[in-house]
């Protein structure tokens, strides 16, 4: 058997489904847990944060001058955050193409620990952001190379169902970081921080169990390692399986690792499309994830309730990707991202218009199962769409845009919330998941069950 970068990829995509590469899959979400848990720490710590005064235009220091446009304090950390999450992944998303997937996932997620460690024990506002824009940094780099190292190491017949299954593990984070919040309450917000980030370096340790990818090995000439790698593979997939199938004939990629290649046919038009969905959908995620016990609190809930709801939506976080998974591999992945986004648009407006607090958690769960489904499938849906040889950069760059509108997203809920109430907030949003169903559902290829090597031609 010709050991090439297209018959490496082949052997892959011929794998059947085994313990041995969904325990890959598992020890990459379980790092991307503490990934997921800092994320969503904004909509659980901010009410603290702000009743110690941190966001005050004194603590704040030049982030002050925002007042005189309506922005609250509390947008300041949302922007800081994702700002971060822009440079890492719009400016730094190659960095996984230059030096392997594996190297920098483990690298990015000990960064972000630390800097979120250390922010844990600042005092002023000025300091907490800064902090929350370097550890965004570290975040953003981890979110496009877990994107890129699923997508090349899961066989195409089950890319779908295991970034539902990954996603269902890392989003578990997220009613563990509610839960926290709740219990420890609202002025103990430091130790919710502290917490996630020394998990996070225990999973560190953990992931130095994964090998590097074989696709991108082979693809930078390094044969022989992604020959050992594979061996080792289809030996464990085998014993479990008995004899494998035989590979696809194999498709070779061409193309250098150059920004000026995402831009070629047909990636040009795939990077338009994916920059214009992830400018959108970032408000309909991230303007509910982030700031739910904030929208409970303007709707007259009072700020432990606010907790306590909000605990009960983001139990729904694991779940929307488990029901997903059913449907991940047989369902065209574009449809599932348009269905979603329209879920997201009417549930919001439900949710603005509700006043009796069951309704409020019902539609607050079902939003969050929207998100988690729309989630799950763009991620697997633009890491297919791109070669191996700029994977991570071209992901890195459409993600950018998400990271940048997310950057925003904080100001813009925070202005939306204070010129028309939760009603103007969710108008906005219903908007921009406009935008996502026509972009995508008019324009987004088809990728189910394709070869990464075919997509790509």
């Amino acid at each position: 058997m010709a050991t090439t970068p297209g018959a490496i990829a082949a052997r892959l995509d011929r794998l059947p489904p085994s313990r041995h590469v969904w325990q890959l899959v598992i020890l990459i979400s379980l790092g991307a847990c503490f990934e997921i848990y800092d994320l969503f720490l904004t909509a659980y710590i901010v009410p603290g944060m702000n009743k110690a005064g941190l966001f005050s235009p004194e603590s704040l220091g030049i982030f002050g001058a925002l007042a005189p446009l309506h922005i609250e304090g509390a947008g300041t950390f949302v922007f800081a955050l994702f700002a971060g999450l822009f440079v890492g992944t719009m400016c730094l998303g190659w960095v996984a193409d230059a030096y392997g997937r594996r190297t920098i996932f483990t690298m990015s997620l000990l960064w972000y620990s630390i800097a979120t460690l250390v922010m844990a024990f600042q005092t002023t506002g000025f300091a907490i952001d800064l902090w929350r824009f370097i550890a965004g940094i570290g975040i953003g780099i981890e979110l496009v190379t877990i994107d890129t190292y699923i997508s090349e190491m899961i066989p195409a017949a089950q890319r779908g169902k295991a970034f539902a299954f990954s996603q269902c593990i890392m989003f578990t984070s997220v009613p563990i970081v509610a839960l926290l919040a709740w219990l420890v309450g609202v002025d103990n917000w430091r130790w919710v921080v502290g917490i996630g980030s020394v998990g996070a370096v225990v999973i560190w340790v953990v992931r130095l169990r994964l090998p590097e990818s074989p696709r991108w090995l082979a693809r930078k000439g390094r044969i022989d390692e992604a020959e050992a790698i594979m061996a080792r593979i289809e030996s464990a997939v085998s014993a479990e399986t008995g004899r494998l199938p035989a590979p696809a004939p194999a498709i070779e990629e061409q193309g250098t690792a150059s920004f000026a290649a995402i831009w070629q046919a047909p990636y040009g038009k795939r990077a338009i499309v994916m920059s214009v969905f992830n400018f959108f959908q970032t408000y309909g995620y991230y303007g509910f994830a982030a700031w739910v016990p904030t929208l409970l609190i303007s709707k007259g809930i009072h700020v432990t309730q606010s907790l306590e709801y909000s605990f009960i939506i983001a139990i729904a976080n694991p779940v929307g990707p488990l029901l997903g998974s059913f449907i991940a591999d047989r369902m065209e992945r574009k449809w599932q991202i348009a269905c979603a986004a329209a879920g997201i648009g009417t549930f919001g407006m439900l949710f603005a218009n509700a006043m009796d607090p069951t309704l409020l958690i019902v539609f607050g769960v079902a939003i969050t199962l929207c998100n988690n489904w729309m989630s799950y499938a763009f991620h697997n849906y633009q890491a297919e769409l791109f070669p191996t040889h700029i994977r991570s950069r071209a992901v890195g760059f459409v993600y950018g845009w998400s990271r940048l509108s997310a950057a925003l997203s904080g100001l813009a809920i925070a202005f939306f919330l204070g010129i028309g109430g939760v009603t103007a907030v969710f108008g906005f949003i219903a908007a921009a998941m406009l935008i996502v169903v026509i972009t995508i559902g008019g324009f987004g290829p088809k990728t189910r069950g394709l070869a990464l090597e075919a997509i790509a031609h």
